[in-house]
């Protein structure tokens, strides 16, 4: 049974930063592409960056620059650092398990396995 789980979000001021992990079994971690969507209120769920298997990567237009994302394979972890909040990056965000296979996606449909999300928000 495959399970992702986040943690690392929070309450942050504008300007601050935050690291969220994830952590993944039940699967062969390494072979997997790896995202971190979030999803506001009232607004569809979104990518914001995505790291293939081989460690190419995908960056939002609104994050980058501010947002990295990383893997650990020996540790079945992906992370998302996240620096230069702004009130907007609020949401909650879940990481997301793409199937093997080549490339990169980003599309909400796209990804076969979601972790149950953890809050991020930003005050002004």
């Amino acid at each position: 049974q495959v399970q992702l789980v986040e943690s690392g979000g929070g309450l942050v001021q504008a300007g601050g930063s935050l690291r969220l992990s994830c952590a993944a079994s039940g699967l062969t971690f390494s072979s997997y592409a790896m995202g971190w969507f979030r999803q506001a209120p009232g607004k569809e769920r979104a990518l914001v960056a995505a790291i293939s298997s081989s460690g190419s990567t995908y960056y939002a237009d609104s994050v980058k620059g501010r947002f990295t994302i990383s893997r650990d394979n020996a540790k079945n972890t992906v992370y998302l650092q996240m620096n230069s909040l702004k009130p907007e990056d609020t949401a909650v965000y879940y990481c997301a398990a793409d199937r093997p296979r080549i490339g990169l996606r980003i599309g909400v449909r796209e990804y076969d396995y979601w972790g149950q999300g953890t809050q991020v928000t930003v005050s002004s």
